[in-house]
C-alpha cells in the first residue's frame, strides 16, 4: 500500500465509481468525505465536491469502497503456524498446536512479535481493518496492537481447568488488564472453552464484563467432543487434559446439557457474548440462541479444514441470530484472507444475495464485537475505515465474490 496522508483539519473526499455503505443502498458515482478519522458524508460525487470544496480529493477509479472488512475471530498469535493437511481428530490437532506454539522466555516473546507482525500484514493486504483477537499471550501482543494500524477487540483468553484451575485469578488479571488501551485497543475477555475453564471461571468471566461493559467471546460446540465431555468426562479432551498437559483432576464438574444449555445456564445467551464456531447445533439448541443476545461467528474455511457437517449459518439468521464471520487462526486456515471465506460461502450458498453474504463481514461482525455504528458500515460517524476493490461490471459486489481480486488500496482513520 502507498503511503497518503492529510492534515487533520482537511477534509478527504475519496470518490469511486461504487461506494456500499452496507447500511444503506449500493450508490452510484460516489464519495466517502472524512475528517479527522470519521466519516462526516456519504453521498453522490458531484454534490459532495460542490459541498466540500477544500476536500483534498482522491479518486479511486473503477473500484467499489466497502467498509474496512471485519474478522469477528482468529488468532493473531498463530499466524506464523501453517495449516497442512486435515488432522485425524481434532482433540490430535490441539494436541500438536500445543506442542508447535511451546516457547518460553525470550523465545516467546519472539515467536508472538513475528507471528502478529505476520498477521496485520496479511489482514491490511486482504481489506482487513478490524479484528476480534483472541490474544492469549495479553502482555506480549498488547503492546504490538496498541498503536495501530489495525482496530483490535483484544479478548484476553483464560484457560484454567482441573489442576489449572489456581492460575485462574493469575489469568483473570493478565486478561483484564485494560493499562494498554488506545483508540485502536480495545480489551475483552474470552474464557476459551468449556473443556478448557470451569463454570466458576466463566461466571468471573461474565460479572466482570457485565460490569464494565466489557466485550465477552468464547469457542463453543466447535466439535461433537465438548457435549461427552461436560457429561461424563470422557473422550480426547479428556485424553489431552490427562496425557497432553497431565493436569487433570475428578472434581471438574459435570454438566448433562450439552454446550449452548451450559452456556444457556450460565448467563452467556443472555449477554451479546460472541461465540465462536456453534459447528454443532440442533433445532432446539437453535431456539435457545434465537431467544438470546449471542453472536455467532462462523469460520468457513476452518470448519471445511476439520471436515465439519454443513454449518447451520442460515438457519441461524433465519431464525434473527447475529451471525458473523471469522478466519479463525492460520493454524487451521490457509490464510487470514477473509474475502475467501466468504467466496466460499457464495459457492455454498448461490441463492443468498450478494449484499447479505457482506454483512457477515461488515455489519453483523460489528455486532458481534460490540462496535455498531462505528465499524462495519460508511455512515456519518463512522470510523474512516475504507477498502476499495478493483471492479468491472455493473454488479460489483458479486463480481468481488466470484472472482480473485485482492483490494487496491486500504485507508484506517482515512490514512491510504
Amino acid at each position: 500500500m502507498s503511503s497518503s496522508k492529510t492534515l487533520p483539519d482537511t477534509p478527504l473526499l475519496i470518490q469511486a465509481a461504487w461506494v456500499a455503505p452496507m447500511s444503506a443502498p449500493l450508490l452510484r458515482d460516489a464519495a466517502v468525505v472524512c475528517r479527522g478519522g470519521i466519516i462526516t458524508a456519504v453521498g453522490d460525487a458531484k454534490s459532495l465536491r460542490r459541498l466540500n470544496p477544500d476536500a483534498h480529493v482522491h479518486d479511486a477509479g473503477d473500484v467499489i469502497l466497502l467498509p474496512g472488512l471485519v474478522n469477528a475471530h482468529t488468532h493473531l498469535e498463530l499466524s506464523d503456524c501453517t495449516a497442512g493437511p486435515p488432522p485425524a481428530s481434532f482433540g490430535q490437532w490441539i494436541n500438536d498446536l500445543v506442542q508447535r506454539t511451546a516457547s518460553v522466555g525470550d523465545a516467546m516473546a519472539d515467536v508472538v512479535k513475528r507471528a502478529v507482525e505476520i498477521g496485520i500484514t496479511q489482514c491490511l493486504r486482504f481489506g482487513v481493518t478490524t479484528v476480534g483477537d483472541i490474544t492469549k499471550q495479553c502482555m506480549l501482543t498488547r503492546p504490538l496492537l496498541r498503536d495501530g494500524p489495525l482496530h483490535v477487540i483484544s479478548f484476553g483468553e483464560i484457560q484454567a481447568m482441573a489442576q489449572r484451575r489456581s492460575l485462574l485469578e493469575q489469568r483473570f488479571t493478565a486478561a483484564a488488564d485494560m493499562s494498554l488501551e488506545s483508540p485502536h485497543l480495545r480489551v475483552g475477555l474470552s474464557p476459551h472453552a468449556p473443556y478448557t475453564v470451569e463454570q466458576a471461571g466463566y461466571a468471573k468471566c461474565l460479572s466482570f464484563c457485565k460490569t464494565h461493559n466489557r466485550p465477552l467471546a468464547t469457542h463453543l460446540a466447535e466439535t461433537p467432543d465438548e457435549a461427552l465431555f461436560l457429561s461424563e468426562h470422557r473422550g480426547p479432551f479428556r485424553d489431552l487434559w490427562e496425557t497432553g498437559v497431565n493436569a487433570w483432576d475428578d472434581s471438574v464438574p459435570k454438566y448433562t446439557g450439552g454446550p449452548i444449555r451450559f452456556a444457556a445456564e450460565l448467563g452467556l445467551l443472555d449477554y451479546p457474548t460472541l461465540l465462536a464456531h456453534v459447528n454443532y447445533c440442533d433445532d432446539d439448541e437453535l431456539s435457545i440462541l434465537a431467544r438470546g443476545k449471542a453472536s455467532v461467528v462462523f469460520c468457513p474455511r476452518t470448519h471445511q479444514f476439520f471436515q465439519h457437517p454443513p454449518h447451520r449459518w442460515r438457519d441461524m439468521l433465519a431464525r434473527g441470530i447475529n451471525v458473523a464471520i471469522g478466519t479463525d487462526s492460520c493454524a487451521s486456515s490457509p490464510d487470514l484472507n477473509l474475502v475467501d471465506d466468504l467466496r466460499l460461502l457464495r459457492r455454498l450458498a448461490p441463492e443468498v444475495p450478494a449484499q447479505k453474504i457482506w454483512e457477515l463481514a461488515t455489519l453483523n461482525a460489528a455486532r458481534a464485537l460490540q462496535v455498531t455504528g462505528s465499524i462495519g458500515q460508511l455512515s456519518i460517524g463512522a470510523w474512516a475505515d475504507l477498502v476499495a476493490f478493483p471492479v468491472r461490471t455493473d454488479h460489483p459486489l458479486e463480481e468481488i465474490l466470484e472472482g480473485t481480486a485482492t483490494p487496491s488500496a486500504v485507508w484506517i482513520g482515512g490514512l491510504l
